[in-house]
């Protein structure tokens, strides 16, 4: 069989293997565990982790899960595998061969191991790495570097690598965000305002450098030109804090409160920094936040879908993968 020119790494966060809350235990313990994601001396956090949170936070948690559950598993899991087959199908379409891609978890399974062996097996000497954050943190992107650099600890050969960091402004990601936009307008009408919520991190991480609340804000300025958006008819909010301490702003809640007291009639929300629908979009944006807009008075609320596993956000994964592949194309 002839070798791949190269393979592909698609890494998202993970999920827990069920929604039960010995299942969602075991998840965030790894993931909160994590000093990428909390970065609090660890003797203390692991007292408040183990002590507290993993006490109290899983029945509740597991009960979200079940709200979204899909009968064949997560739905950031079955979305992650449908994106795998559709971009392996693309690109192997485009180079006339098998280009494998393997899909890793960065907390939870598949592991990266277990994806580094499937594309050993596969013959992929040479890597794309695209971890599915089109904005670059330390505690998303930055984790899979360090889990992907665990991973390689027991290899004897280690293969070439390269990496995505970040797509946040990548003009087909852009055009796949209006895109269904635009669709979705066209099918269920435009609201007065449009929310790009993204997922949050505290403050002082922006102030230490972390350049994704910056990107974030690019993202949505992007997206607004693309969609010729007036300033006043959209805004990017941040969204699932935890904790106490003051994170990036303006928050989501706060806004969709304050804009429903204002008397506005109709939000349409989408959030971009997401490549996969999961808890943080079905449950916390679509239901959650529903509810926080119309008890303030907001009329009518429309959450637009991740792009999933959209032609088009497939499309934009294969550009940057060859793009990234470039000299690759030949053993």
């Amino acid at each position: 069989m002839k070798k791949p020119p190269f393979g592909v790494l698609l890494v998202n966060l993970g999920t827990p293997t069920a929604p039960t809350p010995k299942a969602v235990r075991e998840y965030l313990a790894e993931f909160l565990g994590d000093r990428r994601v909390v970065d609090a001396p660890r003797w203390l956090w692991w007292l408040v982790l183990h002590g507290v949170i993993l006490r109290i936070r899983p029945r509740r948690v597991a009960k979200a899960y079940a709200s979204v559950w899909r009968e064949d598993g997560s739905p950031l899991m079955c979305i992650s595998k449908d994106q795998q087959k559709a971009l392996a199908k693309h690109l192997s379409n485009e180079y006339g061969q098998d280009i494998p891609v393997a899909l890793a978890m960065t907390y939870g399974e598949p592991t990266m191991e277990q994806a580094g062996q499937q594309l050993r097996q596969a013959g992929a000497e040479r890597l794309v790495i695209l971890p599915l954050y089109p904005q670059n943190s330390s505690s998303t992107t930055a984790a899979v570097h360090d889990r992907y650099a665990n991973a390689l600890g027991p290899c004897p050969h280690i293969p070439a690598s390269r990496w995505i960091t970040d797509y946040h402004v990548y003009p087909l990601y852009i055009q796949a965000l209006a895109n269904s936009v635009r669709e979705y307008w066209q099918a269920h009408g435009r609201g007065d305002r449009l929310m790009m919520s993204f997922h949050g991190i505290p403050e002082r991480y922006e102030k230490k450098g972390d350049p994704y609340p910056r990107q974030c804000r690019a993202t949505a300025a992007a997206l607004a030109e693309e969609l010729g958006l007036q300033d006043g008819e959209w805004i990017c909010s941040f969204q699932s804090r935890f904790g106490r301490e003051e994170w990036v702003k303006p928050y989501t809640d706060h806004t969709l409160i304050a804009w429903g007291k204002e008397g506005v009639g109709r939000v349409d929300v989408i959030s971009p920094a997401f490549a996969a629908d999961c808890l943080e979009t079905l449950e916390e944006l679509e239901v959650e936040n529903r509810e926080t807009f119309i008890h303030a008075g907001g009329k009518d609320y429309h959450y637009i879908p991740c792009l999933n596993d959209r032609p088009d956000h497939i499309a934009m994964m294969a550009a940057l993968v060859n793009e990234n592949a470039a000299g690759w194309t030949s053993n």
